[in-house]
């Protein structure tokens, strides 16, 4: 990253997590004033008349209470204010759409009029090169991936030396998946005495909130009921998590998620070895149920490309790093002062794995899986994979419009050709496919104005970026031995077609 973008953010209003946070860790936090005199809530014995002492559970939700006026604004305010420009609040469609879209469009309708054959074949170069460009980029680092990933060594540490970790849960109507998140933490090789898990609940998820209490959880498991505020999102959810965090690295999990046993104790020894400009390590995810159907499988081909391939290649270039939606374990001061998450960006996680290089901290990739449930179903698909789109625009025009110094080319890499890219080649894609069969089909030529030899070695190279896009969807899965799931990348056109609608959708 360049010097500038090493500095760490400018200053801003104290940071009211960290205070909350010291709470939560000491288990004391003042409480009342008699006669001059400070009494503490506390956990430990009581060490004046004042003091009170409670358990765990109930220390954190009278603290909660006491301060649900500052942590609502914590969660939902705090960074926006702090931070305006690197806010996905400060995005106006509307001002995007009349500054920037609209006078395109009608440059673009002028040039059809005027000259309709030059104007749709400079449209056609642009995008057919826009799209290749974005497809060498995905094989060189796939490419990379295989020829040499980053090896991180641990430090093989005692139970008693390991530090506590804090597990943040956002659950929203998933009363169906806490059993199973409740018996995947307890397989978790980790002392029990030093997880920390927040079940981050709403208010209004009543099912979810009884489920819990069904369960009669043990002292591990701190219910956060989260009062109704705006936005209603899993980052606003995580913020909460955040300021109540006892813990020197916090995770998310989600509902379904199943992480591998070992995975806290290998990001914990990771970060013991490591110096303190690592910020972050990102497990690979994957799916437990890949043989469900079609779609499954395809999902989890792109799960392993992302995950096995792209993302250990940027780690290894040293490039800023996306991260997935969960099972990203961070060093809590680390999250803290850079403002957490923003609530009002749907991919927060890619999101934050960006803000993180651009303030100067790392991110690994570690050797260790969280398993998720693959969505089988197109509506569901649909809908989340819109959000994904959607939020991956919303990340690419924040750190667009952020950066306040010249980008080098691993920041270029990361946010245009990579979180941009993914967007630009979905959008992209349908027309590019429309042009290849007008004239394989039809003898319909868009690059007809051009040099022949320069729309035949276009056409060409177009083809040749599409099967390598399938030859790497099949490829995808043979590091983790699925070799079975490769024949389903002959249906990556489908796919394809899919991301394409949720990408117009997320547009519009």
């Amino acid at each position: 990253m360049s010097e500038v973008n090493e500095k760490h953010p400018e200053q801003g209003p104290p940071n009211r997590v960290d205070r909350l946070r010291e709470y939560f860790r000491s288990g004391r936090a003042p409480w009342r004033i008699e006669n001059g005199r400070m009494g503490f809530l506390s956990t430990r014995d009581q060490e004046s008349p004042l003091d009170v002492v409670a358990d765990k559970r109930v220390f954190s939700k009278e603290l909660r209470n006491r301060h649900a006026s500052e942590l609502r604004d914590v969660a939902t305010k705090q960074f926006a204010e702090k931070w305006p420009a690197e806010s996905a609040r400060s995005i106006d469609p509307q001002n995007l759409a009349l500054n920037c879209l609209l006078p395109i469009l009608a440059f673009a309708i002028a040039a059809f009029l005027i000259f309709p054959p030059f104007a749709t074949a400079a449209t056609t170069l642009f995008a057919s090169s826009c799209f290749i460009m974005i497809a060498g980029v995905r094989i060189w680092l796939a490419l990379l991936a295989r020829s040499g990933q980053t090896k991180y060594e641990r430090a093989l540490l005692r139970e008693i030396d390991l530090p506590v970790v804090t597990i943040l849960a956002p659950l929203y109507r998933e009363a169906h998946a806490l059993p199973g998140l409740v018996q995947a933490i307890s397989r978790l090789d980790y002392p029990p005495e030093k997880i920390d898990v927040k079940l981050l609940l709403e208010q209004e998820d009543q099912e979810t909130i009884d489920e819990a209490f069904r369960l009669q959880l043990d002292e591990r498991f701190d219910l956060v009921i989260i009062p109704p505020s705006h936005p209603q999102t899993k980052p606003k959810a995580c913020n909460y998590g955040l300021a109540c965090a006892r813990g020197d690295l916090i995770v998310i999990y989600d509902a379904e998620d199943e992480p591998e046993p070992e995975q806290l104790r290998i990001a914990a020894e990771i970060f013991a070895t490591s110096q303190d400009d690592l910020a972050c390590v990102q497990a690979k995810l994957n799916y437990y149920n890949p043989d469900e159907n079609w779609l499954t499988r395809l999902f989890t081909l792109e799960y392993c490309l992302w995950f096995d391939h792209f993302l250990p290649a940027l780690d290894h270039l040293g490039a800023p790093v996306p991260l997935g939606g969960t099972s990203n374990i961070f060093r809590t001061d680390i999250l803290a002062e850079v403002g957490g998450w923003d609530p009002y960006n749907v991919t927060e996680d890619a999101d934050l794995g960006l803000r993180l290089a651009r303030r100067g901290y790392r991110t690994a990739v570690i050797d260790t899986t969280t398993y998720e449930e693959a969505n089988c179903r197109i509506g569901n698909w649909m809908r989340q994979r819109s959000r994904w789109m959607k939020g991956f625009m919303q990340t690419w025009l924040v750190h667009r419009n952020a950066a306040a110094a010249p980008r080098d080319w691993r920041e270029i890499l990361a946010v245009d050709l990579f979180v941009g890219g993914t967007v630009a080649a979905a959008l992209l894609n349908p027309f590019l496919w429309a042009a290849l069969i007008a004239e394989w089909k039809f003898g319909l030529s868009l690059l007809a104005p051009l040099p022949s030899s320069l729309a035949w070695a276009l056409t060409q190279a177009l083809a040749a970026a599409n099967l390598s896009f399938m030859a790497l969807a099949a490829y995808a899965p043979v590091k983790r031995g699925l070799w079975r799931l490769s024949p389903a990348a002959l249906l990556t056109p489908v796919y394809w077609i899919m991301m394409s609608i949720a990408a117009w959708i997320a547009f519009w």
